[in-house]
Parts: structure tokens; sequence; C-alpha cells
């Protein structure tokens, strides 16, 4: 019988969890805090742990390492609210399975229990972050231009610059390169830069020797040493520090790397892209990122539109999202209305493709008839916040009344936590928004 650890410093609502679980036939922890859950972990023999985002003294992300720790395939959901959905899916990035939105749907929960617990048991360490064959063709101009130039330039060896906002689809169009290459028979490795803290960021691109730092009990092999004549895949690239930026550089020109610690070096033989939602040439300009790395990644770019602006995608995604949801949760013949339609084409998709793809996941598993209709739609799409980029409330360098926190906070919240328009709408870049929002300990 699978063990689920509840974690919720919210006592009612852990123990009503709790006991639906228990009807379900699981068996079942609870912690009402941090420590408790941390001690539970490390003493018990845990299949998967259900935590809030928000607990005592910490947060649900904090336990990840913990569990990971102990046992690696162990799945981590993540219950949170709403206006947290931005921290849930980096979350997911850091190695979390998935995130669950408050209000809870009993049966969402349970499908997504399950859904773990079978992929636990189908493929218990394997974790593949763009599955084979799910790039979608848009039918958008833009879209169709973007997909002619993936088939010019996949057989080459040119490295590739993807730009767009976050959710756009990035890492697919990375992969489809990569399946069109010449190399689609060896690894492609994608890596989260935006998720790798400066102190670990050379250990993880380039490896280590046992001893070279405090922790460092093994040896360990870098991203560019295991991917080999494949493709690597650099997602958000201008969050590399300036440090990491250089040995990026140095190994790029040359094709070697050293781990650290180590004297010998080893050849790099495979092929970068590379994906950011910044302007890294304006910040080349600036010396936030170095101009020559620029250059270096940029051989070839390929811009992806946001969704807002390639309006006839929208439906056209939202229909194969559809299709994927029914044959996930075993539906069928269920259609969108027309109301739902009007609103998907009126929303202006903050989150882009995969916001649309959750929205729509989300529809089919609450949907009891054969159309999704307004009620299976979250409030926060029937009721869209409009923020107006041209009418920017305040500019934050004309902030005379507001703490610089508060009118950060407060766009925050009007953007729904995008933070490549919240930057556009205070009108900084992005390193700088990110600088601030560490400064003032903003939690997203």
């Amino acid at each position: 019988m699978n063990t689920i650890l509840i974690v919720d410093d919210d006592t009612s609502f852990g123990m009503m969890i709790e006991g639906f679980l228990k009807r379900k036939g699981f068996k079942t922890q609870y912690a009402s805090t941090f420590n408790n859950a941390q001690s539970l972990i490390e003493e018990h023999q845990i299949d998967l742990v259900l935590t809030d985002y928000r607990l005592d003294n910490a947060t649900g992300l904090d336990l990840l390492p913990i569990v990971k720790k102990q046992n690696p395939s162990t799945p981590v959901v993540l219950i949170t609210a709403y206006s947290d959905i931005r921290v849930a899916v980096n979350a997911i990035k850091l190695g979390a399975f998935e995130y669950i939105a408050k209000p809870i749907n009993p049966d969402e929960l349970l499908h997504v229990i399950n859904r773990a617990f079978d992929k636990q048991k189908k493929s218990p360490r394997k974790k593949s972050a763009v599955p084979k064959g799910e790039y979608i063709r848009g039918i958008n101009r833009h879209s169709l231009e973007a997909d002619q130039q993936i088939e010019l330039i996949a057989p080459t060896d040119l490295s590739v610059l993807i730009l767009g906002e976050s959710g756009v689809g990035k890492e697919y169009v990375a992969q489809r390169i990569h399946e069109l290459s010449t190399r689609n028979g060896e690894p492609f490795v994608a890596v989260d830069c935006g998720a790798l803290h400066t102190d670990i960021a050379s250990s993880e691109l380039f490896g280590h020797k046992k001893g070279a730092f405090t922790g460092a009990m093994e040896d360990k092999s870098g991203h560019f040493e295991m991917v080999k004549n494949g493709t690597i895949f650099l997602d958000e690239i201008g969050n590399l520090s300036y440090d990491v930026q250089v040995k990026l550089l140095r190994a790029i020109q040359e094709r070697k790397a050293r781990r650290l610690g180590a004297n010998e070096e080893y050849p790099i033989s495979c092929r970068i892209i590379a994906a950011t939602n910044e302007d890294l040439r304006g910040s080349s300009f600036s010396g936030k990122f170095r101009e020559d790395l620029y250059h270096r990644l940029n051989e070839f770019s390929i811009k992806i539109l946001p969704l807002r602006e390639r309006k006839e995608d929208i439906l056209f995604y939202g229909y194969k999202f559809l299709d994927f949801a029914l044959n996930e949760f075993g539906k069928e013949n269920i259609i969108i209305s027309s109301g739902v339609k009007d609103i998907f084409q009126n929303y202006e998709w903050p989150g882009n493709l995969r916001e649309l793809r959750n929205v729509i996941r989300r529809a089919v598993l609450l949907c009891r008839g054969d159309e999704i209709t307004v009620a299976e739609l979250p409030h926060e799409i029937k009721q869209p916040v409009k923020v107006s980029e041209q009418n920017s409330p305040v500019q934050l360098k004309d902030a005379k009344e507001k703490s610089e926190r508060e009118i950060i906070l407060e766009t925050l919240e009007q953007t729904k936590y995008n933070k490549a328009k919240t930057a556009r709408i205070l009108g900084v870049d992005r390193k700088t928004l990110y600088n601030k929002i560490h400064k003032y300990g903003i939690e997203l």
C-alpha cells in the first residue's frame, strides 16, 4: 500500500485531505510543520509527498531536496494558491512532479496522485521534460515562418538562439531542431539556467572532482560531458552569472572544458541551442551579458511570438490540447462552447501555450457534460485583470508616494506574476527586476 505524506500547517485542511485519501485506500502520514515533515521523510518509507507551498517557517519547495536525497524517484506534489502558480511552475523545473491549485478538486487530486504512481511504476528514475512527438505546427503566418526556419537550420551545426516569452514552447522548438538534425540519435539535454544557483552552475554544466568544494563527495559529470555528440539546450541563458558566462564562452571557443578541481580537459562536440525571454542584445550592450558570448550563441535566431499576437493559433492549439486531455482523462465527445471560445480569443494568455494547455486540462477534468462551459474556467480567465503597458500606473524611476516594493508587488499581482511583462510595465530590464525582487525579499 502506497504511503502519502500530507504537509500543511492548516490542520483542519490537512486532516480533511488525509481522510479523503484514506477512504480511497491510501496509507497516510500527516505533518503540520516543516520540521515534523522532514523527520517523517527521513524516518519512514514515503511514496509521495503532498505539500502546501506556504508552511510555518519554510515552503514546500524546501522539502524537495530532502525528499530527493532519500529517494530521487519519490513524487512531490505542490498545493498552491492561484497567485503562486508561477512559483509552482518553477517548482516543476526544480523537480516537483505536479502542482494543484486551490480550491482543490477531489477528482483532480486523485488523478494527479494516481498518475504519479503510474509513472513511478513505469519509469521510476526517468524524467523527460519534452516528450518526443509533441511538437505541433501552428497555423498563424509567423508560426509557419518559424517552422520553416526550424527545418532550414536543423541539419546544420550552427548555434541557435530561440527568443520568446515564457510558455511559448521554446523547449519544444529546441527538441524539434534536434529531432530534425543529424544528431537525433544522440542525447538531448535540457538545462534550465534560471534554476541554477550561482554556486553550483559551473558544477552542473561542466562537472567536478571529488573534494573540489565543500559537499563534493564524489566525482560528477557535467551536462556538457554527458551530452557527448548530442544537443544541449540552455534555457533562460540570460540568468547565468558573469563568471559562468566567461567559462561557457571559453568552452564554446576552445571546444574544451574542465571539471572543477580537475587538471585534465575533455572535448566538447555537442551542438548548443540557447533560449531566453530577455533582450540579450540590449543586455550585451549594457554589459550585463557578455557581447562575445551573445554572438557565439546567436549564429542563427528564431523568434516565437506570444500567443496573444497570433490569434489564429489559440483555438487551433486549444483543440489539440483538448484531444490530449480527453485521452489523458479517458473521456470523449467533449467540445468547447462558443462562450468559452470567445473568452479564449479575448484573453491575453500571459502564460502562453503552457497556460492554455493547463486551462483546458483542468476544464476537461471538471466537465460533467459534453461541452466545456464558462463554469469550468478559472476565475482569472473569466474576469482577467488587464494591465496597459502604455498607460502604466507609475514608472519605477518616478515613484514618489509609494515604495518600490509596493509598486513591484502591485504590478506582479496585476500581471499574474508574469515577470517579463512586469519589467516592461515598470520600465526596467528583467535582470533589474530580479535584483529588486531579491533585495526586497518578495516571495514569488
